[in-house]
């Protein structure tokens, strides 16, 4: 009785031990947190309703890729018969995004660079002055879907269809499906995978039956991906089929940002300076400004029509000094075309070239 009683006291102190150590563990990684975010450069902080905004797309991401894929798998297992493990699977909704975060997956730069772009994208044509149409003046997309050229029609139809079911699975905080491009979308899904397996493993221990269902579920999830579809590439597609001729391209650009479509203005404006979507939303959404209006002499627009779009982008994005855009105007609008074109050209390399020259860039900096 005594020996038992003894064996008790050493499990229970053992637990207390366990617990203690456990505790300070989480503490030191409060402070570690704490030191790492007072010395977060006031420029690269994300502020409050930025922050909060990209927490729940990030959720929203990740939760419809777990749920698309736990949901596959369950009916793969229902079919065989395996209806014990295809409940387990469905009620076995831990925090996948806590375990992501944990591990430091959702650390990527590829994923969070997108995400964050995207936020702030939604933010600014969010807050951007309306100049939206009237009955006799509908607004710039409406007045292209209903164009006499057929292809620019279809790409603008597709283009409200896409940008209407994004905002309203933002607004209702669901899953968002053709968020992600390919590549972001390939390795979360595969993440969540791993993930939603390791959860069932702490349950009910290896059971190859639903290994195999749930890489079943994930391929599906990557076949049914179309980046095609995608709110950005929809804008890329449109830009193409208006083709802007120089004459046209100034009021095209400030009518995009009256309209609040800041997406089809990034498109518009990359493709008339031969830039990638990525590599035009990353020069719009700098505070400085600076490569933009490189690349709006690039795009040989004149003094006005580049002070119009300063200032609205100034009154949608607190970050942005408009003062200073001021004594830089004159300055900005004396820079040749072709020597802004020829500054801009290193932004006008293959995306994958560009990625690779700034992770050097990286390295040598350290």
């Amino acid at each position: 009785m005594a020996v038992g009683t003894d064996q008790a006291e050493r499990d229970a102190l053992a637990t207390r031990i366990g617990a203690a150590t456990r505790l300070a563990a989480r503490a030191d990684a409060r402070l570690t947190g704490a030191i790492d975010d007072f010395f977060v450069a006031e420029d690269s902080r994300l502020d409050e309703r930025t922050r909060v905004a990209l927490g729940r797309m990030l959720a929203a991401v990740v939760q419809g890729v777990e749920t698309e894929i736990r949901r596959h798998a369950a009916r793969v297992l229902a079919g065989q018969g395996a209806d014990t493990q295809a409940e387990q699977l469905l009620k076995g909704h831990e925090d996948v995004v806590r375990r992501l975060s944990r591990a430091g997956l959702l650390r990527d730069r590829g994923l969070m660079d997108e995400l964050i772009a995207q936020v702030r994208c939604d933010r600014i044509a969010a807050a951007l002055p309306s100049q939206a149409g009237t009955p006799d003046q509908p607004s710039l997309l409406v007045r292209l879907a209903e164009v006499d050229d057929g292809v620019v029609a279809a790409a603008a139809r597709a283009l409200m269809t896409a940008e209407a079911r994004r905002r309203a699975a933002v607004e209702q905080g669901g899953a968002m499906p053709g968020l992600l491009p390919a590549e972001r979308h390939h390795q979360l899904v595969w993440w969540v995978a791993a993930s939603i397996r390791e959860g069932r493993l702490a349950v009910s221990g290896e059971d190859a039956a639903v290994d195999r269902a749930i890489v079943e579920a994930a391929q599906r999830s990557l076949a049914a991906h179309d980046e095609g579809q995608r709110v950005e590439a929809l804008a890329v597609r449109l830009a193409s089929a208006i083709d802007a001729r120089a004459h046209e391209l100034g009021d095209l650009l400030v009518e995009a940002l009256g309209d609040r479509r800041l997406i089809l203005f990034i498109a518009i404006l990359g493709r008339a300076v031969d830039l990638d979507f990525t590599g035009a939303r990353a020069i719009v959404l700098e505070p400085e400004g600076d490569r933009l209006w490189l690349a709006l002499r690039a795009a040989a627009l004149d003094r006005p029509t580049i002070a119009r779009i300063a200032l609205a982008l100034a009154d949608a994005d607190p970050r942005r000094d408009i003062d200073i855009f001021a004594e830089e105007l004159d300055a900005i609008a004396a820079v040749p075309v072709e020597a802004a074109r020829s500054a801009l050209a290193p932004l006008t390399l293959h995306h994958d070239l560009r990625l690779a020259i700034d992770a050097l860039a990286r390295e040598a900096g350290r």
